[in-house]
């Protein structure tokens, strides 16, 4: 009876560190993330450079547009530099130019409601947070800030 409960145990050591070993491998696997608004030109702009920013190499972060503006705001471009990013490197493109991308392992949505339209992911989020076109200098801020955390609180859950 010992021996069998010894085998048991060992067993059940053996599936334990297994799926850890996956779940720690999983974890460490680079990460797709595709922010989505509707011009891609603050939103979803300023998420992919927190992502970039934060995630670093365990991370491949995307954005787009459901109606891209085709350009970036250049809010956003100065914001973003102040951070130390250059988010003027960025283009403002639509969901057809990142389909190639797919599957993402999480879609962020920002504002774009049922416009936005569905791309495969295991994970599907969508992120109340006010269009800053139009807002004002401290306002604008603000929203960069809100994403900047929403940003890093999903890279610790993934």
């Amino acid at each position: 009876m010992a021996v069998v409960a010894a085998a048991s145990d060992a067993a059940e050591i053996i599936i334990c560190h297994s799926y850890f070993r996956v779940a720690y491998f999983l974890k460490q696997m680079k990460k797709k993330i595709l922010f989505i608004c509707i011009e891609n030109s603050n939103r979803s702009q300023i998420s992919q450079a927190f992502a970039r920013m934060f995630g670093g190499k365990n991370v491949e972060a995307y954005s787009a547009g459901s109606q891209p503006s085709g350009k970036i705001n250049s809010k956003a471009i100065a914001f973003m530099k102040e951070l130390g990013y250059d988010l003027s490197t960025h283009s403002s493109k639509s969901l057809e130019k990142v389909k190639a991308f797919a599957p993402f392992d999480v879609v962020v949505t920002m504002g774009c409601g049922d416009i936005c339209p569905w791309m495969p992911a295991r994970v599907f989020l969508d992120w109340n947070i006010p269009d800053p076109k139009e807002m004002n200098e401290i306002d604008f801020r603000k929203t960069g800030y809100m994403i900047a955390e929403k940003v890093n609180l999903l890279l610790q859950s993934i």
